[in-house]
């Protein structure tokens, strides 16, 4: 079985369609990442398949259990992460995870050895008892982490999971959900805007405009980036793409700042190629800047969706937060 099959999922708000018929499968065990622009359907996607919102049309399983006729069924068996802070900070480590136990109808004595368990796996064990208020973001969020496994959730939900936290905590924070993966076997669904951090999932979905345009391992999806990435700036980059179609055959595409960037393989070898055609001409055009890499996330998101990725705005954030009262109204 699947931990999450999902069939032609389409979502409408009024006259606007926010998600168009997404189809897709995450296996047992396996760490997806979801990953779009702001307003791309992604968090509307996990929305309908925490039952947070009902779809307009498709169908999906979480867990084998059907998200519109089984929707308790769906919640008892998911942990969810929010992307805004939703612990009770007036309350200690262990408290706000022995409420959770309560919320979730865990025998006292299991979630008493469970939340210890936890505990000591996101390294918090000597920071139980005192209040959360008190806490670093990265111990929060590892608090979060560990009540959303509380229950034994057969599929964990993140969104944005180290959104706002600094590099090193970020790393210290997939150290600790690898693990967890690792020892607990759960599936991890997750949103991202940090390349770097999908490359932790096995597979990646890029969503756009409500719908999937891409499915793949990291590495695959790379791959559709052909060769080595070359960017440069110019005095008049008009022109210098006419040239580099000109002389090479090459159609360089825009960067989000104006900037060309060209696919091309031995790119080393190209760039001096490059160079040689902007001096020898009757309008030399100067060089601003140039820059050889292998292909990233970033590249493909940006080939195929025609977006950079940018960081979450308020109506987003807004919505989050929606979503959040209403899983507390379960």
């Amino acid at each position: 079985m699947k931990a999450i099959q999902v069939d032609q999922l389409v979502r409408r708000f009024g006259d606007f369609t926010a998600v168009r018929g997404v189809s897709f499968e995450v296996e047992q065990g396996e760490i997806f990442g979801f990953l779009g622009p702001n307003g791309a359907g992604k968090t509307t996607t996990i929305s309908m398949l925490c039952t947070l919102l009902r779809p307009t049309a498709g169908h999906a399983t979480v867990n084998g259990y059907n998200i519109a006729t089984q929707p308790d069924a769906v919640r008892q068996s998911i942990g969810l992460i929010f992307q805004d802070p939703s612990l009770d900070d007036r309350l200690t480590g262990r408290e706000n995870l022995n409420f959770h136990a309560m919320l979730y109808n865990v025998p006292r004595a299991a979630s008493r050895q469970r939340a210890a368990e936890l505990l000591a796996l996101v390294d918090l064990a000597d920071k139980a008892d005192e209040v959360v208020r008190n806490y670093s973001g990265g111990m929060k969020r590892r608090l979060e982490i560990a009540r959303g496994l509380l229950h034994h959730p057969r599929v964990l939900f993140l969104d944005e999971p180290t959104l706002g936290l600094d590099p090193q905590t970020r790393r210290h924070i997939w150290e600790y959900l690898l693990k967890l993966r690792d020892q607990e076997g759960v599936t991890m669904f997750m949103t991202t805007h940090y390349m770097d951090e999908a490359e932790n999932c096995d597979r990646i979905a890029i969503i756009d405009h409500g719908q999937i345009v891409a499915l793949d391992t990291p590495e695959a999806l790379k791959g559709l980036v052909g060769g080595d990435i070359v960017t440069v700036s110019t005095s008049d980059n008009r022109q210098a793409a006419e040239k580099l179609k000109a002389a090479h055959g090459i159609e360089p595409r825009l960067g989000p700042e104006g900037q060309l960037i060209i696919e091309i393989a031995q790119g080393d070898r190209f760039i001096p190629q490059m160079m040689a055609t902007f001096a020898n001409s009757s309008a030399p055009l100067a060089v601003q800047s140039v820059n050889l890499r292998r292909p990233t996330l970033e590249d493909v998101f940006l080939k195929l969706t025609g977006h950079a990725i940018r960081e979450e705005e308020a109506g987003t954030k807004d919505h989050m937060r929606m979503m959040r009262r209403m899983w507390a109204r379960r």
